[in-house]
C-alpha cells in the first residue's frame, strides 16, 4: 500500500512542533458532555474505568474504543476531541482509563504498559458482550497507539466486529523513541513525564512497601530508570530493554490483517526514525501510513474546532466500515 500523501498545513504558529504539542495538550478545551463512567472488573481481580459518550444521532451499531498515552487519562483533551468527533458522526465512544489512571488506584501492584493487550482484549469483549455493535474501531494515541497495533498484529482470535485500527503519534519503536524523548531538546517533556510517573510510584510504594520503596523511586533520573525499576519488573519482564523489545509494535505490523491507519508527523520529536515504517507500509495491503510535515506529538491543530487527526481518523473509520458493509452484501 503506497504511503499516503498529506495536505495538512496548520496555522503558521503551529508549524512549530513544540507550539502544536503544548497547545493541544495543555490549552485546548473540548465541550464534551460529562461521560458515563463504568467500573470494569478484570479477570485477574483488578479493575479499570471506562468512560462512555453516546452518539448524538441516536441508537447506533458503531463504536470506537479510545486508548490514551503515557501518564494520560480518558479526560485528556486529545481523548475528548476524538470522542467529540465520533459521537457527532453517530458513534458511541468508549474511553479507556488504563489500570491506575482514573480517580482511584487499581488493586494490584502492576498497572499498565505499552503492550498490555490483555486488558484491551477484556475491554473489547465487554463492549461487544450484548451484540449491540456491528462495527468497532480501535484508536490509540502514542503509547495507546502502540497497544492497538500490537493487539492487531498478535496471533489471537479477534472479533469480526473490529473493522479498523488507528494509531496517532505512535512510538512503535519503544527503545528508539525513548532515546528520542531523552534528547536535550525534549528535556522539559521527559522531565514532566518523569515527575508524573514518580508521583504515581510514590503512591504505589505506600500501598506496596514490600515491593518498592521511596528511596529507589527518588534515585530514578530518567524514564528508562523508571522502566527498569518498575514497569518491566511489575509486568514480568527482565529489565527495560526486555520490556521494549517484547512490546514494540513495529515487529507486529506485518502480521496485521485488518486495515490500520498510522498518522505520525515528521516533526514529532518524540519518535525515532523507525517509527516512520515506510518500508512496511509500501508492501502491506493493510497498513496506511500518513506523515504530515507538521503536527508535533498529537498536535494537529487547525482553524476549526475539529483537529486534523480527528477528521482523518473518522474518514478512515467510515471508509473501512463502508467497505466491510459492501463486502457482506
Amino acid at each position: 500500500m503506497p504511503v499516503l500523501s498529506s495536505d495538512y498545513i496548520p496555522p503558521r504558529i503551529f508549524r512549530s512542533a513544540d507550539a502544536a504539542t503544548i497547545y493541544a495538550s495543555k490549552f485546548r478545551k473540548v465541550p464534551l458532555p460529562v461521560p458515563e463512567r463504568e467500573r470494569l472488573e478484570l479477570s485477574d481481580g483488578d479493575l479499570l474505568d471506562l468512560e462512555w459518550n453516546y452518539s448524538e444521532k441516536g441508537k447506533t451499531k458503531n463504536a470506537v474504543i479510545l486508548l490514551h498515552g503515557l501518564a494520560g487519562t480518558a479526560s485528556r483533551p486529545y481523548m475528548q476531541g476524538m470522542a467529540k468527533k465520533f459521537i457527532s458522526e453517530g458513534y458511541d465512544a468508549i474511553a479507556m482509563n488504563f489500570r491506575g489512571c482514573s480517580d482511584e488506584p487499581n488493586r494490584k501492584y502492576q498497572s499498565y504498559h505499552a503492550g498490555a493487550t490483555e486488558d484491551l482484549q477484556e475491554v473489547i469483549k465487554h463492549v461487544l458482550k450484548n451484540d449491540k455493535y456491528s462495527n468497532l474501531i480501535l484508536l490509540g494515541f502514542s503509547l495507546g497507539g502502540n497497544m492497538v497495533l500490537k493487539y492487531l498484529g498478535e496471533k489471537r482470535n479477534r472479533p469480526v466486529e473490529i473493522k479498523a485500527g488507528i494509531a496517532i503519534s505512535v512510538p512503535c519503536d519503544l527503545e528508539g523513541s525513548l532515546g528520542a524523548i531523552n534528547r536535550m531538546r525534549n528535556f522539559i517533556y521527559s522531565k514532566r513525564f518523569e515527575i508524573s510517573l514518580k508521583e504515581q510510584l510514590f503512591a504505589r510504594a505506600n500501598q506496596y512497601p514490600d515491593e518498592i520503596d521511596r528511596k529507589s523511586i527518588q534515585s530514578c533520573n530518567s524514564l528508562r530508570d523508571i522502566d527498569d525499576l518498575y514497569t518491566s519488573k511489575a509486568h514480568g519482564f527482565t529489565d527495560a530493554s526486555d520490556y521494549y523489545t517484547q512490546n514494540s509494535s513495529l515487529q507486529f505490523l506485518q502480521q496485521i490483517k485488518i486495515p490500520d491507519f498510522i498518522l505520525n508527523a515528521k516533526n514529532d520529536s518524540f519518535l525515532s526514525e523507525k517509527c516512520y515504517s515506510i518500508d512496511i507500509a509500501e508492501i502491506s495491503e493493510k497498513i496506511f501510513l500518513e506523515m504530515p510535515d507538521y503536527g508535533g506529538h498529537v498536535g494537529f491543530v487547525t482553524h476549526s474546532t475539529t483537529y486534523y487527526h480527528e477528521k482523518r481518523a473518522f474518514e478512515f473509520a467510515m471508509e473501512q466500515v463502508e467497505k466491510s458493509s459492501k463486502s457482506t452484501h
